[in-house]
C-alpha cells in the first residue's frame, strides 16, 4: 500500500507523470509528421516505363512487341487543346520485366530497384488506393503514368494522388523520398515547384510557388535530361525501331508519325539556347527547334513528308500544323517553367545520380545536298564529304557529336551544366540546379537503376535524415 502522505512518493508521481507526457508527445508528434519509421518512397518511372492498357477491353498495348489490333500508341490530334487528345489507353503498372521473345527470358526494368529495397530496407510495396493502417512509414509506392501525354499533366495527377493519399492515412504533414528516372526527374521536378497549378497563360513568366514542396522531402533525380536530350529530336524526325535504340532496349517499332502525336517526347527535346547544332565546317548554327518555320525548312515536319497523307485522315491533316505549333510552344513553356529561379536554394533536397563513361550523342550536323535540293541532319558519325570537296572522316564527326554521359542523357544535360547561371561547385562539377550531392558510376541509361552501387547509395539517402 503506497504512503500518500511521503513527500518521495509525490516526486516519484511527478516524474512519471512527466515521462509520460514527454513520451505521448514525441509519438505524436512523429506520428503526426510521418516519420516514426523509413520516409516513405516514390518510384517515378521514365519515358515509355509504364504499362499502357486499353480500359475497356484490359488488353495490354505497351509492352507489346505485337501491334494491337483495335490500339496503336497514337494519340489523337485533333484538338489543339492538348488535355482533350485522349484515346482508351490509361496507365497500369511500371515495366517491372519484359520479354522479347516466349524462348527468351525475361529482360529486367525497374523491378530490381523494387527488390532492392524490401531486401535491406525493409521497405513494403504500398497501395495508393488502399493503404495499410501503417503505410505512412517504411512503404514505397509507385507512380505509373500515361508516359505519352504532357508532363505537367502527369505532374499535377502525382500531387493530386499524393493529396488523396495522405488524406486517407491521415497524416497531413508527411512527405516523400521521390526516386525519379530520366524524364520522371521533370516530373517529380515540376511537382516540387508548382503542385497542381497548370502552365502560366500566354507569354506569362513562370513564378516558381514551391506548393508541392509539403509534400516532398527529397528527389533523387537518376539519369534525368535536365537541359532535354539530341535523342528525343533524333525520335521526333526519324522515330524508334527495334534495331536502332534511342531509348532503352524494349521499344516496339514507334514510327516517326506516331512520336508526332506523343507531347512528352516534345518535352524532352534541348531547352532554348542549349542545343548543339554544325554546319559542314563544324561552325555552330543558331536553330529554334521551337520554330515550326525551322522544322519546314530543314524537313523535320512529320507533316512534310508526303506519306503524312497516307497516315492520317483528312481532317487530322488539316489540323497537323496548328497542333505541332502549340505542341512545341508547351514544350518550350514547361522547360521555361522548370528553369524559372532554378540556382534559387529550394526547400527540396535534390539528389543527382548518373553515368558519364558512355559516350552520347550531343550535337547534330546539317548539311546541304546541292543535288537534290535538300537539307541532311547527321544523327550518327558517319563521314561526309563537304561542299568543297573534301572528306571528313567519321572519327572526326564522333569527336564533335559525342560527349560523356550514359548513352542517352550527356551529362551536361543532366547537370544543367550550360543553362544560364551555371557555376563550378566544390566538387568541381559545373551546374545551375543546386543540388545537394552528385554522383556517378558506370552504367547505361536504361540499366542506372539496377546497379547495385546505385541501389546501395541511393538506400543509404533515402534513410537518412
Amino acid at each position: 500500500m503506497f504512503d500518500l502522505l511521503n513527500p518521495r512518493f509525490f516526486r516519484s508521481l511527478s516524474c512519471l507523470i512527466v515521462f509520460s507526457i514527454l513520451v505521448f508527445c514525441q509519438t505524436t508528434v512523429a506520428q503526426m509528421s510521418g516519420q516514426m519509421g523509413k520516409p516513405p518512397v516514390i518510384i517515378i518511372p521514365g519515358l515509355i516505363g509504364s504499362e499502357l492498357v486499353n480500359k475497356e477491353t484490359a488488353e495490354t498495348v505497351w509492352f507489346d512487341l505485337q501491334r494491337s489490333k483495335t490500339d496503336d500508341l497514337r494519340l489523337p490530334i485533333s484538338s489543339a487543346n492538348l488535355a482533350e487528345n485522349r484515346d482508351n489507353l490509361v496507365a497500369g503498372d511500371i515495366l517491372r520485366n519484359i520479354k522479347y521473345l516466349r524462348f527468351l527470358p525475361e529482360t529486367e526494368i525497374y523491378q530490381s530497384l523494387a527488390t532492392s529495397l524490401k531486401l535491406p530496407g525493409e521497405y513494403e510495396e504500398g497501395n495508393w488506393d488502399a493503404p495499410t493502417g501503417n503505410a505512412f512509414q517504411d512503404t514505397y509506392y509507385v507512380f505509373p503514368y500515361d508516359w505519352r501525354r504532357d508532363n505537367v499533366e502527369n505532374a499535377r495527377l502525382l500531387i493530386r494522388r499524393i493529396d488523396d493519399l495522405k488524406s486517407k492515412l491521415k497524416r497531413p504533414n508527411l512527405k516523400f523520398n521521390i526516386v525519379a528516372h530520366s524524364m520522371g526527374g521533370l516530373i517529380a521536378r515540376y511537382a516540387a515547384k508548382y503542385g497542381d497549378a497548370d502552365l502560366s497563360a500566354g507569354t506569362q513568366k513562370p513564378v516558381p510557388t514551391w506548393a508541392g514542396a509539403k509534400h516532398i522531402n527529397k528527389i533523387f533525380l537518376v539519369g534525368t535530361p535536365n537541359e532535354g536530350s539530341i535523342p528525343s529530336l533524333n525520335a521526333l524526325i526519324n522515330g524508334y525501331t527495334i534495331t536502332k535504340i534511342i531509348n532503352i532496349p524494349f521499344v516496339q517499332s514507334l514510327t516517326k508519325y506516331d512520336m508526332f502525336t506523343i507531347p512528352a517526347i516534345y518535352q524532352l527535346l534541348p531547352h532554348g539556347g542549349t542545343i548543339r547544332a554544325f554546319d559542314e565546317n563544324f561552325k555552330s548554327l543558331r536553330v529554334d527547334i521551337y520554330d515550326p518555320a525551322t522544322w519546314e525548312k530543314y524537313g523535320w515536319a512529320a507533316y512534310t513528308d508526303p506519306k503524312f497523307a497516307e497516315e492520317f485522315t483528312i481532317q487530322e491533316q488539316s489540323q497537323a500544323k496548328e497542333y505541332f505549333r502549340v505542341v512545341l510552344n508547351r514544350a518550350k513553356r514547361f522547360h521555361e517553367a522548370l528553369n524559372a529561379n532554378i540556382t534559387v536554394k529550394n526547400p527540396v533536397a535534390i539528389h543527382i545520380i548518373g553515368s558519364e563513361c558512355k559516350e552520347t550523342l550531343d550535337a547534330i550536323i546539317i548539311l546541304r545536298d546541292q543535288k537534290k535540293n535538300r537539307w541532311d541532319t547527321l544523327f550518327r558519325s558517319e563521314g561526309f564529304r563537304r561542299s568543297n570537296g573534301t572528306r571528313v572522316s567519321s572519327k572526326v564527326v564522333e569527336n564533335l557529336m559525342y560527349a560523356k554521359g550514359d548513352g542517352v542523357v550527356a551529362q551536361r544535360s543532366l547537370l544543367t551544366a550550360t543553362l544560364p547561371g551555371a557555376k563550378r561547385r566544390s566538387d568541381g562539377y559545373r551546374a545551375a540546379l543546386p543540388a545537394k550531392d552528385i554522383s556517378f558510376s558506370c552504367d547505361v541509361h536504361n540499366r542506372l537503376l539496377s546497379n547495385a552501387e546505385i541501389q546501395k547509395e541511393l538506400f543509404a539517402e533515402l534513410i537518412s535524415k
